[in-house]
């Protein structure tokens, strides 16, 4: 069955970025799949700006030359240690709030999409903004070009060897977590290595560490020079032999292949093209970009079995909304309290695994949250739902060691019961101008819906405004990005 360049579009568009943009509903019948895929990937061949947050007491503080050496002994009174961590936190804030804003304005779509996969992929917690906001360069710089490249650069990130404890892996005294994540969850796979791959990498990765600015080094004197014995190679290996030994490996090309089909295409594997995947990406020496040009521009991805069958993730959800319909917040703390309560909190992964996506994304509490989403931006609902804990970031604790005490609602939502958004309809209205006042819903749906589900148009009809045209088109809208099928891309 052949299907409509619109619907192509509009599929590739949530695929490789996060859902048409109200100037770009016009295009999506002007153009084929293939000119706009040419468009997505021109638009993300740039090297993106390095995104610094950091607030300057913090840049002062550990990034001056003249700090180098001091830091690592200066003593700091209990308040100043408070004042730190709440200015290290106000940054991840920030840094969430920029990189989402992004998210919804780049023309770089594609790379952003990527980035966001990549960000679940090598999933890490830290709260230093400098080795978030470092961590995230190497992610977005890298997020189309060579996996062999990321993965190094990632391995050698002060956030990642210290959130897998590598600053604490040295002679004689090996600590595995870093060299057991980098084989299960960033490139083989569980099952495809021994315990004993395990210990011998972590002795080949003992000695690498940061210094406070978050630089990497290498700690000669706490470096294991003995031999050892990595899937079934044997030498005085380092940690840069053991990564290119598993990237040696074409089960790593089958694992990361697998991911992306899971993310990109299907949430249900198909091994056929998985393969063809896993033998592209291999041959190319591990290239993202060659591999993602296979996947978008092959008639495979665009079955109707492939479209409309994604749970979008509160990033994506959030973020396609707001590229819809134009807003401007009063406000930037809702999207972080939004992505808290939805489940997707950016730098905030639930653990080194990342977030599980697919059906995990809903429960009971959190459909009726999305469903309400598109009323809550025109301030058409309340925020009234309290978010989770995180006591996994917290470890049962605040700050400075006393015991976390959960806030009254009152207090959690004091000022934030309303998004305070203010949307431009202009150009959505204007898109539909020409349409036939009783084609209207068919062709907002058509825009707003990937699947082929039917919205029953009564239903729709008697909760939109039908007083005046643009009153319809508003409504109806509304209502329609307020169904269960409006979850699905």
């Amino acid at each position: 069955m052949s299907l409509p360049d619109q619907l192509k579009n509009q599929h590739l568009l949530w695929r490789a970025g996060f859902g048409p943009a109200a100037e770009q509903l016009d295009d999506l019948r002007r153009y084929k799949p293939s000119q706009v895929y040419k468009a997505l990937v021109k638009a993300s061949s740039g090297k993106p700006d390095y995104i610094n947050v950091a607030d300057n007491y913090l840049q002062g503080l550990f990034m001056g030359a003249e700090q180098k050496g001091r830091l690592e002994k200066q003593a700091f009174t209990p308040e100043e240690k408070r004042m730190i961590q709440q200015k290290h936190r106000e940054g991840e804030r920030n840094l969430n709030i920029y990189w989402m804003k992004e998210m919804v304005n780049s023309k770089a779509q594609f790379r952003e999409k990527m980035a966001l996969f990549w960000h679940g992929h090598f999933a890490c917690r830290n709260v230093n903004v400098f080795y978030e906001q470092a961590l995230l360069d190497v992610l977005r710089r890298n997020a189309l070009g060579d996996f062999r490249v990321m993965l190094k650069e990632v391995s050698r990130s002060a956030g990642m060897l210290n959130f897998l404890n590598n600053q604490q892996n040295r002679k004689g005294h090996p600590n595995e977590n870093f060299a057991r994540e980098v084989m299960e969850l960033f490139t083989l796979g569980r099952g495809h290595y021994t315990e004993n791959d395990v210990k011998e990498a972590a002795r080949a990765f003992t000695g690498w560490a940061s210094n406070v600015q978050g630089d990497f080094v290498f700690r000669k004197n706490q470096h294991d020079e003995g031999e050892k014995t990595v899937l079934g190679q044997t030498g005085n290996l380092g940690g840069e032999d053991v990564l290119d030994i598993l990237l040696e490996q074409k089960q790593t090309a089958v694992f990361i292949c697998n991911k992306l089909y899971r993310y990109f295409v299907n949430p249900d594997p198909d091994t056929t093209r998985i393969t063809q995947m896993a033998d592209r990406f291999y041959k190319s020496g591990y290239s993202i970009q060659d591999l993602m040009n296979f996947v978008f521009t092959s008639d495979w991805f665009y079955a109707p079995d492939n479209i409309g069958v994604v749970i979008k993730s509160p990033v994506e959800l959030i973020v396609g909304i707001q590229r819809m319909v134009p807003m401007k917040l009063a406000a930037d703390q809702p999207m972080i309290t939004l992505q808290r309560l939805l489940g997707q909190i950016l730098f905030t992964p639930p653990n080194v695994a990342g977030w599980p996506g697919g059906r995990a994304w809903i429960d009971s509490s959190t459909l009726m949250l999305r469903m309400r989403l598109p009323q809550l931006f025109n301030d058409e609902d309340e925020l009234n739902v309290m978010p989770k804990s995180d006591d996994d970031r917290m470890m049962g604790k605040m700050d400075d060691g006393t015991p976390a005490v959960t806030p009254k609602p009152k207090t959690a939502f004091k000022g934030m019961r309303q998004i305070n958004a203010s949307l431009d309809w202009s150009l959505y209205h204007k898109h539909f101008e020409k349409t036939d006042r009783s084609k209207l819903l068919n062709a907002m749906a058509g825009v707003l819906l990937q699947t082929g589900s039917a919205v029953s148009e009564s239903v729709l009809r008697a909760a939109s405004d039908e007083s005046s045209r643009e009153a319809f088109v508003r409504t109806a809208s509304i209502q329609l990005m307020s169904t269960p099928e409006y979850q699905l891309c």
